[in-house]
């Protein structure tokens, strides 16, 4: 099934490029992802292929699109444009830039979720279905880190089930971060049974609240979710904090000890 729909009323590269731009503004074409030939698309569009061809160079000249030699037309790398390289990299040195982080997501993805619980078509929910499915999969194999992925893949679903363009790249960017490793305790919270365990009960609960289109039920339990992982992952600061200050203590006693002999 192709996305993309012929164009009757302007045959003009600017009316391909403008298709291809909603496309990937409502997150139906995602980064990296490889747009079809020329030749196809052409015929998908009803357009000649010179017209196809300066829509994607005007496009390419835009930072959208780009071409790799011998491998095609690809969606550049169009998330993570909310927060620059040199900020992201000082969110993920700062203590408070994480709590800072998860209570900003607490807020916006309790409206995503209800937004989703509200508006979210039959397609959407059997695209939500397939990826609890995966977690629960990879959640009874033990595979934290495909859990870890599928989570990241469960909330941007949740965001384009909002129907809402700014929030969908909003919540995008903020995802981005995650895949980016630039929050590291993210981890750590799969790598226990018991975390393990409340982050699939609580996946559970936002998705079961969203395919009974129930907007309050999914918006408490979007709030509860990251209630939680904002607990866990303070008491992971501070044990880490523990830990630092405990070492410490027994490298100098090590080094007093030796010394003395």
């Amino acid at each position: 099934m192709t996305v993309f729909q012929p164009i009757d009323h302007a045959r003009s590269a600017d009316e391909v490029a403008h298709q291809i731009e909603a496309l990937i503004l409502q997150g139906v074409l995602r980064s990296g992802d490889r747009l079809p030939g020329e030749r196809e698309l052409a015929q998908e569009t009803g357009v000649s292929r010179p017209t196809v061809r300066d829509a994607i160079k005007k496009l390419e000249d835009m930072g959208i699109l780009e071409s790799r030699h011998g491998g095609g037309t690809f969606v550049a790398n169009v998330i993570g444009t909310v927060f620059s390289p040199q900020i992201s990299s000082l969110l993920g040195s700062h203590l408070n830039a994480t709590q800072d982080y998860l209570e900003y997501r607490r807020e916006i993805e309790a409206v995503a979720a209800r937004f989703a619980a509200q508006r979210a078509t039959d397609s959407d929910l059997e695209l939500l279905d397939g990826l609890m499915r995966r977690m629960e999969a990879a959640y009874k194999a033990d595979d934290f880190e495909q859990e870890a992925q599928v989570d990241i893949e469960f909330h941007s679903m949740i965001g384009e089930m909002a129907h809402n363009l700014v929030l969908l790249h909003t919540l995008r960017s903020c995802y981005q971060l995650l895949s980016e490793g630039v929050f590291q305790n993210r981890m750590r919270l799969y790598q226990t049974p018991s975390g393990r365990r409340n982050l699939f009960e609580q996946h559970q609960a936002i998705y079961d609240a969203i395919a009974r289109r129930d907007p309050d039920a999914a918006a408490q339990a979007a709030s509860d979710h990251l209630d939680y992982v904002i607990a866990a992952t303070r008491e992971l600061e501070l044990r880490q904090d523990r830990e630092k200050v405990s070492e410490l203590r027994l490298a100098k006693y090590l080094t007093s000890a030796h010394k003395r002999s």
